[in-house]
């Protein structure tokens, strides 16, 4: 059975050796989340342990995805701390184990994340993924919508120049009001 859970900063510091195992192999599988292949396990454990300050002031919330034996997933959302922001997110790192994949987990944390930020206050969130991966069929079939492409937005692992995709969902409150909520329910009428 797979928990999900959100983690404060001590269970941050406690899990950042499973997070960077869970990191190494998102990269090392060939997906573009901010890092260079070969990722050291080393450097990644940094990363997840530069990342208890922002999470300490509520600037970052992180959940995971627990089988009974090890870490198979993550979720973030990033806050914004303008005052004229607070209502929307960013959802970053959504990441799943190659071990894990194939089980769900991927959309029970985007589901997590979303219904989170909901109760949260958060009536926007946004994401950016490389075009063309994976990734980008689960958004589409949650029910985001694609706002557009930039060329040349970041490099994949190999260091090739690939363009990245955004989305948005409007959540809670906002939910279908306004800008979007024609496509969304439009692209959902598709089957996206």
């Amino acid at each position: 059975m797979t928990t999900v859970s959100r983690l404060g900063a001590a269970e941050l510091i406690a899990s950042a050796e499973e997070l960077a195992d869970v990191l190494t192999d998102t990269v090392a599988g060939g997906a573009s989340v901010g890092f260079l292949a070969p990722l050291d396990r080393a450097a990644a454990v940094a990363w997840w342990e530069g990342r208890v300050a922002a999470v300490s002031a509520g600037h970052l919330a992180v959940w995971v995805a627990r089988d009974a034996d090890r870490l198979l997933g993550t979720v973030s959302l990033a806050f914004p701390d303008k005052p004229n922001s607070r209502h929307r997110a960013e959802l970053v790192k959504l990441m799943v184990h190659r071990d894990g994949r194939g089980q769900g987990l991927g959309r029970t944390l985007l589901t997590t994340a979303e219904t989170e930020a909901a109760a949260a206050g958060v009536t926007l969130l946004h994401l950016d993924t490389e075009t063309d991966s994976p990734a980008e069929s689960l958004y589409h079939s949650a029910g985001w919508t694609r706002l557009g492409a930039i060329p040349d937005y970041a490099a994949s692992p190999s260091g090739e120049l690939r363009p990245t995709t955004i989305f948005y969902k409007r959540v809670g409150a906002g939910e279908g009001e306004g800008a979007g909520g024609e496509a969304g329910a439009e692209a959902a009428a598709v089957g996206r």
